[in-house]
């Protein structure tokens, strides 16, 4: 077992999205171990609300009121960070929205809103956050909010979940480019109850109940790795520390009282056809040999007891 510290005093974290929900949850958790947090939301009163509970705890935080998606933008939250704490070593992602929507019924605009906040606001603040460490010299941490809809695809979720796989794909790609500079890049694939889970009919009433006290049961909280935003929150700290250094290009999955490491895309059946293949050849070979047993689809439906 690592006796490495996970200790983040004298860090200095960026959480995007983060007034409320799983945001404001990783927020509280970077602060809780010692690093001082810029907290980002796109309502003024929701982010100096979230920096406020922050500091009352003990922690330090300041505000940034910002849209998240463009260079400026992004350009902002590092300048505050630096502006006001002097450095930067941690760029979290987490800001998002939904438009959820089926392939026919998808507008332009339900599409470009939801990729130009989740996975253009991803580049844009990772690439800030990534040139500002490389010139501070001393490593750091980009830590990408995925999704298991970016992992295997959720109906009704186009835009969302490809938005989510491209990131997921940005993760093992600058892990790469920035290794040399001690720069860490991996995803986190939370699963929480927040207002985008909350209105899943399965959830609801354990959620409800949640509200009023109860906690959820074993076969949520281990079975679908379902939990709350503070279950979520402890893996952002730990990539973030110095315990996390050898951990980079990875899709970690955390959710009540689960913790698991998504694969990635890689080869499960090969054939071979010598001198190459032809449609009849494809057609005549698939069901008995790569397409015998094709990969399925989509979140698994939780398994709800005596349901």
């Amino acid at each position: 077992m690592s006796n490495v510290s996970t200790d983040l005093t004298g860090k200095v974290a960026v959480v995007t999205g983060s007034g409320r929900g799983l945001g404001l949850a990783y927020a509280a958790a970077l602060a809780r171990a010692g690093a001082s947090v810029v907290v980002n939301d796109v309502d003024e009163a929701v982010a100096e609300r979230a920096a406020k509970s922050i500091t009352e705890a003990g922690g330090q935080a300041v505000a940034e009121t910002v849209a998240v998606g463009t260079a400026e933008a992004a350009d902002r939250l590092v300048a505050r960070a630096v502006d006001s704490f002097g450095r930067l070593d941690v760029m979290v992602t987490n800001a998002g929205i939904l438009r959820d929507r089926v392939l026919w019924k998808m507008t332009d605009d339900d599409f470009d809103a939801v990729i130009g906040v989740h996975l253009k606001g991803t580049f844009t603040c990772a690439r800030a956050a990534a040139t500002w460490m490389r010139e501070q010299g001393e490593g750091g941490s980009l830590v990408l909010v995925a999704s298991p809809a970016g992992q295997r695809g959720n109906f009704g979720q186009t835009n969302y979940a490809a938005a989510k796989a491209g990131i997921a794909a940005m993760v093992r790609t600058w892990s790469m480019e920035l290794g040399r500079s001690g720069i860490t890049v991996n995803a986190i694939v939370p699963v929480a109850a927040t207002a985008m889970t909350e209105t899943i009919p399965a959830f609801a009433p354990y959620v409800e109940a949640m509200r009023h006290g109860r906690a959820l049961p074993d076969f949520l909280r281990k079975g679908e790795g379902f939990g709350t935003a503070e279950d979520c929150a402890a893996l952002i700290p730990f990539l973030a520390s110095e315990a996390a250094r050898d951990v980079t290009g990875q899709c970690i999955g955390i959710g009540g009282d689960k913790l698991a490491l998504w694969s990635h895309p890689q080869e499960v059946s090969v054939a071979y056809a010598d001198g190459g293949w032809t449609p009849e050849t494809i057609a005549a070979a698939w069901h008995t040999s790569v397409g015998s047993e094709p990969q399925s689809v989509g979140i698994p439906a939780p398994k709800i007891p005596g349901v």
